[in-house]
């Protein structure tokens, strides 16, 4: 079978297309021929080197897929012909990979391909980070960085839909368009605007009630000056390739809250706290009260260039390959 290997640690040009033999389920697992994967900046940040925990070099990145199942182990509830949707360990840049079979779950109906393989990050993460962990309720105010990002999108509907205020950023008009159509408030364009200044103008000062940051770096530390006392940050990521670096002095005076979120960890420790969101959202978005905004697709020979796509911060929603 045909797979995108990251080679060794490094740029775009440490992945290679090369030949595997298809992998075999084992016990509780299922194969799956893979019809679109998603791709995320975590895989990025392992290809560079930077992800605490990441797979060693050769290795096949990916960790969400959608598909066919092809294969079963034993042990299995699912049957060869199911349409999936979920998490691989990793592998998921490929023609087939092996998948838990607890870690999938039912495409819907009316749902592509593409569609499915921007499910299972993006929209656990948004919906974890916001309710979960993030106890956001209605009468809230929510700032979403990336607010068209993959992760981004899926945050902004639901907390649209929850009734928050939602403030977002991004870099590019076209962008903000995107958020504002999917629910944002306040969309605020951070290359030509001060995000904190914007976003205490618009609440006379008082600030948000939860950030969500996938930065880091600068933007971890700035964002505190945009929450409100009392107020909640959900950290799950950082894009900007460093961590954030908060002022503790600063968190007890303003009895503010930073809160870590990681998904693989999540699901490993607490996989009932990650997944119990799962019907309502595939409800949701079998109903078209949600929807997973699919960017760009990119062929699997092309995984390189995806990659440099987003590192480029071109893209908007999700970006999948297509074996």
């Amino acid at each position: 079978m045909k797979v995108a290997e990251v080679t060794e640690f490094g740029g775009k040009e440490n992945i290679e297309v090369n030949e595997r033999e298809k992998p075999e389920p084992g016990s509780g697992e299922v194969r799956i021929e893979v019809k679109a994967a998603g791709i995320n900046f975590a895989d990025i940040m392992q290809r560079r080197g930077h992800y605490q925990g990441g797979p060693e070099p050769p290795y096949v990145p990916g960790m969400e897929v959608a598909g066919v199942v092809d294969a079963v182990g034993d042990g299995v509830g699912r049957e060869v012909g199911d349409e999936v949707m979920g998490f691989v360990e990793e592998g998921g840049y490929a023609e087939y990979a092996i998948a838990n079979a607890a870690g999938l779950f039912d495409l819907p109906e009316n749902m592509s391909y593409e569609e499915g393989a921007g499910f299972s990050v993006q929209f656990l993460t948004a919906h974890n980070c916001l309710f979960e962990w993030g106890d956001m309720t209605e009468d809230e105010s929510v700032l979403i960085h990336a607010a068209a990002g993959g992760v981004g999108t899926a945050a902004v509907q639901l907390a649209s839909n929850a009734g928050a205020d939602v403030f977002g950023t991004a870099s590019t008009d076209e962008k903000l368009s995107l958020a504002e159509e999917l629910g944002c408030d306040h969309p605020i364009q951070y290359t030509e605007e001060d995000f904190v200044e914007q976003v205490n103008d618009l609440t006379d000062g008082d600030g948000v009630d939860l950030v969500l940051d996938g930065i880091g770096g600068e933007t971890t530390t700035e964002s505190l000056k945009a929450l409100t006392h009392f107020g909640r940050m959900v950290s799950f990521g950082a894009a900007s390739g460093e961590p954030g670096q908060p002022n503790t002095a600063d968190l007890l005076f303003n009895n503010h809250t930073i809160i870590g979120y990681h998904l693989g960890q999540a699901m490993y420790r607490d996989p009932g706290r990650v997944f119990q969101a799962v019907p309502k959202l595939t409800e949701q978005l079998g109903s078209g009260d949600l929807e997973v905004i699919v960017g760009t697709s990119f062929d699997l020979d092309d995984a390189a260039e995806a990659h440099q796509y987003i590192e480029d911060r071109k893209s908007s929603g999700k970006v999948v390959l297509k074996p």
